[in-house]
């Protein structure tokens, strides 16, 4: 990857998302990165009724290999590798000749509640949570490998994360990249390996679970069929952080220090990077989570419903009048400040479906006239999400300094919401500190920079400073 122009090869970013998927080629036009989304297409779970909400994987990886086979025929230089990231918990069970026995579990499935009762039954949430630091929620893997054993499928049957998949698909081993196995629910935080007392107290077999391996590991060359593209004859599969809000917050320009980050999207992620696990009881209580870090290190932060509220409102006000997300913000800007926020932990903001009337029925409990209904009132409901959201990041990491014992110097938010420059400035005022946009497209810079470092540096673990120096070489990068 040294030198200019034609010397540099080119590498490949592929993120899945629950909603959709990319598939981002990086090449050096005199020698600068230049970064084009080759394919980009929907994604979403099917209900297949009986058998429950699954994952299209066979859609999922035809639109892939044809985003591959357009990169390679984009980059006649060569690609030098390819790195995929993804959402995590959900999985694919594979039989003894390597193939999914049957399309994925989508986690937002219900087959998990009676599974949660089992395991809760053999070890306590709180002693769960003591062993892994992992947010007790339905949708993590343990619960779901329960589920299976419930529904007859055999514990021996092996499995593998979705992005792990991805690249066991493309030819590398069946593996558990660090950051994606922590949020299985089964990683023990102080060895950062495979819990044996939890495979052991609920039944589960340790050998059908993958090994855990280091983000940025190199696993080998693509499979034969796509070995035959010239471009892509000598091409490495790496794990980088395959999680993507490990790789998104990788994908932040900055050296290792006391910041804060939010991951502002359809969730809003709030917290900050931490060398190792806090397990408190405090922390339990308060539902924050300890997932694994592209340094190795640990991301604790707590989740919240985000800009999907605003997008849930929108969905409706569109059979009115067809807002547009700039003009309703600055609509936003402009309407008073509401005396009354949202409750942003209250489940019933958690469906899909009438928004504006949850919030309508928030209010009538705080005895607080209701909002107008309709698209004319648009920029009220927009403005009292803006506010709620930056009280709430103001409270969390007020929660974080106490906990941890330490101010961050700023916070650095990633995501699409992190171009909402009112939004920034509540936070701001909020939290009392500094406020650094970084990229909407993070998770790929972060992939990009794990494998960019990876190949300046063959061998031994990746140094946090050799990734920022990647990341920081993309930050005016823009995603095209």
């Amino acid at each position: 990857m040294s030198g200019a122009g034609p010397e540099r090869v080119a590498l490949v970013a592929i993120d899945l998302g629950a909603e959709s998927c990319r598939v981002s080629l990086l090449r050096w036009n005199t020698g600068e990165p230049r970064i084009t989304m080759v394919r980009r297409f929907a994604n979403s779970p099917q209900d297949h009724g009986a058998a429950g909400w699954r994952w299209d994987l066979d859609g999922i990886c035809r639109e892939l290999e044809a985003g591959l086979r357009a990169c390679a025929e984009l980059a006649p230089e060569g690609i030098a590798s390819i790195g995929v990231t993804g959402w995590a918990v959900d999985y694919v069970r594979l039989d003894d000749g390597g193939r999914p026995l049957a399309p994925p579990f989508c986690y937002r499935d219900k087959r998990t509640q009676a599974a949660m009762k089992e395991v809760h039954s053999v070890i306590a949430a709180e002693n769960l949570y003591a062993r892994t630091g992992v947010q007790i929620q339905p949708i993590n893997t343990i619960y779901q490998l329960v589920a299976d054993r419930r529904s007859g499928i055999p514990d021996s049957a092996p499995w593998v994360n979705l992005p792990e998949y991805i690249l066991h698909w493309l030819g590398a081993p069946r593996v558990a990249e660090y950051t994606n196995a922590t949020h299985t629910g089964l990683v023990d935080a102080e060895t950062g390996d495979w819990s044996a007392e939890i495979f052991a107290a609920l039944g589960l077999q340790r050998t059908a679970a993958p090994d855990v391996i280091a983000p940025g590991t190199p696993l080998g060359s693509l499979r034969e069929d796509l070995r035959r593209l010239p471009t892509l004859s000598r091409t490495q599969l790496i794990a980088p952080a395959c999680h993507d809000t490990a790789s998104a917050i990788a994908g932040i320009p900055e050296r290792p220090g006391k910041w804060a980050y939010i991951s502002s999207g359809t969730w809003s992620l709030v917290g900050a990077p931490l060398a190792r696990s806090l397990r408190t009881q405090e922390a339990f209580a308060r539902g924050f989570t300890n997932l694994g870090a592209a340094d190795g290190g640990i991301l604790f932060h707590r989740g919240l419903p985000g800009m999907w509220l605003l997008r849930q409102c929108m969905n409706s006000w569109d059979r009115e009048r067809r807002w547009g997300l700039a003009e309703l913000i600055a609509a936003a800007r402009r309407a008073p400040a509401p005396e009354h926020l949202l409750d942003l932990d209250d489940p019933n903001l958690l469906p899909p479906g009438d928004m504006g009337a949850r919030f309508n029925d928030q209010r009538a409990l705080q005895g607080v006239a209701p909002l107008p209904e309709g698209c004319d009132a648009a920029p009220h409901y927009a403005s009292l999400i803006f506010h709620s959201l930056a009280s709430r990041y103001g409270a969390l990491l007020g929660e974080i300094e106490r906990m941890t014992a330490q101010r961050p110097t700023h916070i650095c938010i990633v995501g699409g919401g992190s171009q909402n420059e009112y939004l920034n400035e509540l936070t701001a005022e909020s939290t009392r500190l500094g406020v650094r946009r970084c990229s909407a497209e993070s998770s790929t810079l972060g992939n990009f920079a794990m494998q960019w470092a990876r190949i300046e540096q063959p061998s031994g673990s990746l140094q946090p400073e050799l990734i920022a120096d990647k990341v920081s070489a993309m930050a005016d990068v823009q995603v095209v």
